[in-house]
């Protein structure tokens, strides 16, 4: 079938059980401009109504307009320019915001680097960037200080958590809020520097949705991290396809943010879907289960997104029934370790009144957001499907199933590689021509990924092929294992790797994380009954009992971690 015909007869397929009340196209609230104009306008639409609700500090998004602004000027008197890399050391506080939208608005470049990296892992990616300014929380300096020589960094800004904070936060906050501020000699302090410039600004070279905005790193899983070049007009797209069923259409709402917004699912959570909407940002710096509750009780919080870990540990909790969760309008489940299942639904539904759904599928190089969930979730369809089912392609992204050495199309039903095109695909990796070479083919993004498409068109996720396992000649998917594991009452969690065997070529192993009660001698051989009832002999994988797993900060599972444990 020619590639044309395909994409036809997919989205025929689709279109049939696309769900009636969710839109066929990206919606904008003012078109596709940029990202800091949606900011501008709701700024004059509302100037009073809160931004950001940090622990009860609110921020209007009339002040974060014009905080940003005056960070952009302050960028521009350090002779920052179009497409310089500004570098940005920051946990989630309403300054990285600031920062960003800052950053956006002079056309430089946002680099987000994760607050928990060590002194090699900074010097990487400052230097891998070029970036000539670096923005760092004080209470990271020393990291800063350890690397600054061997870098192109010129300025260094701080700022703190504690003066973001309210003298009385609304709601429990992490001890890092309260720690006296300091200013290191020959750093520049943030936000008296934002106080010296006032008036809007205007960037002195015209910036457009497809000038490079931000470089958003990969995790690092295959080499060192890559650099993914994002665009505004990548990020105002995944906001115009995702926004209208995660958070709704009606600025109305609010989003409880704990993701970390150097991540990117964070910062399209947190930092860029509620400015986009006019909403309002519900801002933690950390995960913390009471906070969380708290947050959602006293701010009636209508829209969060949790992992599935999170969300479990809210329902376990001992101080649970104190915090009135039934403001919450839809629920954002993403399962890393612990997996959305039936049970957990119900329960879910049971104490908030929504329902949890997964996120979507995505990448760094797509900006996270291309796969929608909702409207597939009556009597648990989507949870009772193949695993792992990650839904329809949103407005204007498509996908093929490919085969990996020929490119050859799959019919519905056959495993292949992923590949999508989308707007919000990135523009390839910073400073990797070679790579881009290689994943760039025809307009399409090689994601690596093994997919299929089932009849209805719906996608389904089977994992990465370079984790793909051949037993006896035959494809198993760990992460396939790992949601059928996962629907097991009460696991914590499971992560499945290979190793060798010389009859079979190779054999799954499971790590698996019972909770305390459950890893008895009786618990165990329960467990191992269930898995034989639900999974072919060929998949059943050899099952090795853990107290815990090594997990990454994001909460996913560190398999090369696992592999020592063979």
């Amino acid at each position: 079938m020619e590639e044309r015909d395909y994409l036809a007869m997919v989205a025929a397929v689709q279109r049939r059980r696309w769900p009636a009340e969710l839109p066929r196209e990206p919606l904008y609230p003012f078109g596709p401009v940029l990202l800091t104009d949606h900011l501008a306008r709701w700024a004059a639409i509302q100037p009073d109504k809160t931004a950001i609700n940090f622990y009860g500090a609110m921020t209007s998004f009339a002040e974060l307009h014009a905080r940003s602004d005056a960070f952009a000027h302050h960028l521009r008197s350090l002779g920052v320019g179009k497409g310089d890399r500004v570098a940005v050391f920051l946990s989630n506080c309403p300054q990285f915001l600031i920062v960003f939208y800052g950053i956006l608005k002079l056309g430089a470049v946002h680099v987000p680097v994760n607050p928990m990296f060590k002194a090699p892992e900074l010097l990487y990616e400052l230097n891998d960037t070029g970036a000539t300014v670096i923005v760092a929380l004080d209470q990271l300096y020393e990291t800063v200080a350890e690397v600054l020589p061997k870098t192109s960094v010129k300025h260094v800004i701080v700022t703190s958590l504690i003066e973001a904070a309210p003298a009385s936060p609304g709601i429990p906050a992490p001890a890092s809020l309260s720690v006296p501020k300091r200013v290191p000699a020959g750093t520049i302090d943030l936000m008296p520097a934002l106080a010296a410039f006032a008036g809007p600004f205007t960037a002195p070279e015209p910036v457009t949705p497809d000038d490079v905005a931000a470089l958003n790193y990969t995790g690092g899983t295959t080499g060192m991290p890559k650099g993914c070049i994002h665009t505004q007009g990548d990020m105002v797209y995944t906001a115009a396809t995702t926004v209208p069923f995660s958070l709704g259409t009606t600025k109305d709402s609010s989003y409880l943010c704990y993701l970390p917004v150097f991540w990117v699912a964070g910062e399209v959570f947190g930092v860029i879907f509620p400015i986009f909407a006019g909403c309002t940002c519900v801002l933690l710096n950390r995960w913390d289960p009471v906070a969380a509750m708290a947050a959602i009780d006293r701010y009636r919080v209508t829209h969060a997104s949790f992992l599935v870990d999170g969300a479990v540990e809210i329902l376990d909790h001992p101080d649970r029934p104190r915090y009135d969760l039934t403001s919450l309008e839809r629920t954002g489940g993403i399962s890393f370790v612990k997996k959305l299942n039936p049970d957990l639904r119900r329960r879910w539904r049971e104490v908030t009144g929504s329902t949890i759904r997964e996120v979507a599928w995505g990448m760094t190089e797509t900006h996270t957001c291309d796969t929608m969930n909702y409207g597939l979730d009556a009597d648990d369809f989507d949870l009772n499907s193949q695993p792992v089912f990650v839904g329809f392609p949103v407005p204007g992204t498509e996908f093929k199933i490919c085969d990996f050495e020929t490119g050859a199309l799959k019919a519905l039903g056959e495993e292949g590689e992923i590949c999508i095109r989308s707007p919000s695909l990135f523009k390839g990796y910073w400073n990797r021509p070679d790579t881009n070479a290689e994943v760039f083919r025809n307009g399409w993004f090689h994601t690596g990924d093994i997919g299929v498409y089932d009849e209805d068109g719906i996608l389904h996720f089977l994992g990465r092929r370079k984790e793909m396992l051949k037993v006896n000649g035959m494809s198993v998917f760990p992460g396939e294992l790992e949601a059928i594991l996962g629907q097991y009452p009460g696991i914590l969690g499971s992560g499945v790797i290979g190793r060798p065997d010389e009859a079979k070529g190779e054999v799954p192993v499971a790590f698996v994380w019972l909770p305390e009660e459950q890893r008895d001698s009786a618990g165990q051989q329960a467990f191992r009954a269930w898995v034989e009832t639900m999974m072919s002999s060929y998949k059943r994988p050899e099952l090795r009992f853990v107290d815990g797993l090594p997990m990454t900060e994001t909460g996913k599972v560190k398999k090369e971690q696992l592999k020592a444990l063979l």
